[in-house]
């Protein structure tokens, strides 16, 4: 609790600093109000990747002083996770970062936590057992996907106000709380200071948009995320491989599916921005008020109104991998009932037939 403190006082602190001094970082405001996926009306800073990695490096070198035995870990994921950021925050930046020259950097630092953490997948656990990998040419190009994956996919996500801060934070919390039940340290700080960092970030973010998470943010976050689920099972084989796949599914699942609409069912390339995901759906047609005023409240009240749908149903995810981490049957079956339902819920909506309980209506 102590880490996750001082990275949210940290990142609190840093976040407000850099909404005050938004004037001095011009080029790294959001100014582009007519992209498919752009919802606010006034030009907001997009670098809160900044203070969150500034926090989570501050309370690293806390925690290293505390606990010199985490010196080694948790240093050497700051230097991986580091470079994930830069390619994000130059992008924020300069705006001339392409999304392949991100999604390279981020193999990249997931081939350096190969090496310098021994964060591989070395096995899939099934219900009557393991299978083991060990191959190293299977082994390194699987985790570097993996990883590399799983940050692209929460840059993907984050489309609204606390939508991929609350989504995160929550897994990290799920982290922790199975790092704790297994002893796992390095894991249970490493966590509670990412989803401080992000927390701190987020009292700014949510509801009124003062600063945007950013892909320096975004890709730091997803960064940290994949690579501590994947040491947390890899590290304690009690942990089922298939807790990490239900804890992560939302923005994997959210990720390959959005590259097979485009591709297959739009006849255009995985990589293309569009504001069909499932939260712009959501947006435009279960919140009532898409279709209302244009102001600039209004609109970021439609905004703030998104998220927690997508909070809700994140958690159908998360709490069921924190609470059946060791049982395998348990989570395949939970991840198969989530596909089935984020596949029903997109059809429903899409084809402008949202299920009445999930309909936001205006009061008069």
């Amino acid at each position: 609790m102590f880490s996750f403190l001082v990275s949210f006082i940290s990142s609190a602190l840093l976040t407000l600093l850099v909404i005050k001094q938004a004037r001095l970082h011009r080029r790294a405001l959001d100014a582009d109000f007519d992209a498919v996926q752009k919802v606010h009306v006034h030009p907001v800073a997009r670098i809160g990747g900044l203070p969150i990695f500034l926090a989570v490096g501050i309370s690293t070198a806390i925690s290293i002083w505390r606990v010199p035995a985490l010196g080694h870990w948790t240093f050497s994921l700051l230097v991986c996770s580091s470079i994930a950021f830069i390619g994000g925050i130059v992008e924020d930046y300069t705006g001339t970062v392409r999304a392949s020259r991100r999604l390279i950097l981020t193999m990249i630092a997931a081939w350096l936590g190969y090496i310098l953490l021994d964060a591989r997948l070395g096995r899939i656990d099934l219900p009557f057992g393991s299978i083991a990998i060990t191959a190293s040419w299977l082994v390194l190009p699987i985790t570097i996907l993996a990883v590399a994956g799983i940050a692209n996919a929460v840059n993907i996500i984050d489309g609204f106000n606390g939508l991929a801060s609350v989504v995160t934070i929550c897994m990290f919390i799920s982290l922790a709380c199975v790092a704790w039940q297994v002893g796992d340290v390095f894991v249970l700080v490493t966590a509670l200071m990412v989803a401080g960092a992000t927390a701190g970030f987020l009292i700014w973010n949510y509801p009124l948009g003062l600063i945007f998470l950013g892909d320096g943010g975004a890709y730091f976050i997803g960064f940290m995320l994949g690579e501590l689920a994947l040491l947390l099972v890899m590290r304690n084989p009690q942990v089922s491989t298939w807790y990490a796949a239900l804890l992560l599914i939302y923005p994997a699942f959210e990720t390959l599916f959005s590259a097979w609409r485009r591709m297959f069912v739009r006849g255009k390339s995985p990589a293309m921005p569009d504001g069909i995901h499932l939260h712009s759906l959501i947006f435009r047609r279960i919140v009532q008020w898409t279709v209302g005023r244009k102001e600039a409240r209004a609109l970021m009240r439609r905004n703030s109104l998104t998220s927690p749908y997508l909070w809700l149903f994140s958690l159908t995810a998360v709490i069921p991998a924190t609470m059946f981490w060791r049982d395998t049957s348990v989570l395949i079956c939970c991840c198969l009932l989530f596909m089935i339902s984020y596949i029903w819920l997109y059809a429903r909506i899409v084809r402008f037939k949202s299920p009445r309980w999930l309909i936001f209506r205006k009061k008069k």
